[in-house]
């Protein structure tokens, strides 16, 4: 046991950051089996979802930024933001993000409704939204 001014560590060689041959010079905090807090680990974005729903949004290959796909997402974030406030009630800071992303999506809504009809109902429908 150590003692530090942050408290008594069981280990100081485990958070000690170390070279490994095969990182090629990036550190690696050793001690992390499991790789939890590992900086070598490699981003893999799975496919969720998120992802697999907004294919039936697109309207395209590769279209991620149409208002169709940003209502889809907006919607999503906001369905999760209202659980996260209905346990948090005191997250005025939360809310006041939660009250931003409904406002942009009316906003894209009525874009919507003003210049493409048929793609505002589509939409509507498919994500329960009222209206």
């Amino acid at each position: 046991m150590q003692s530090s001014a942050f408290g008594t560590t069981a280990n100081a060689k485990a958070i000690q950051p170390s070279n490994t041959p095969a990182g090629a010079g990036r550190p690696v905090l050793s001690g992390c089996e499991d790789r939890f807090f590992g900086y070598n680990r490699p981003f893999v974005m799975a496919e969720s979802n998120q992802t697999l729903d907004l294919k039936e949004f697109q309207l395209h290959d590769k279209d991620t930024g149409s208002a169709d796909v940003q209502v889809a997402l907006l919607t999503r974030r906001i369905e999760h933001l209202t659980e996260h406030l209905k346990a948090n009630r005191k997250d005025h800071s939360s809310r006041r993000g939660l009250l931003k992303m409904v406002a942009q999506r009316r906003s894209l809504l009525d874009y919507l409704s003003k210049t493409e009809a048929d793609r505002y109902k589509n939409l509507i429908e498919k994500l329960n939204l009222r209206k």
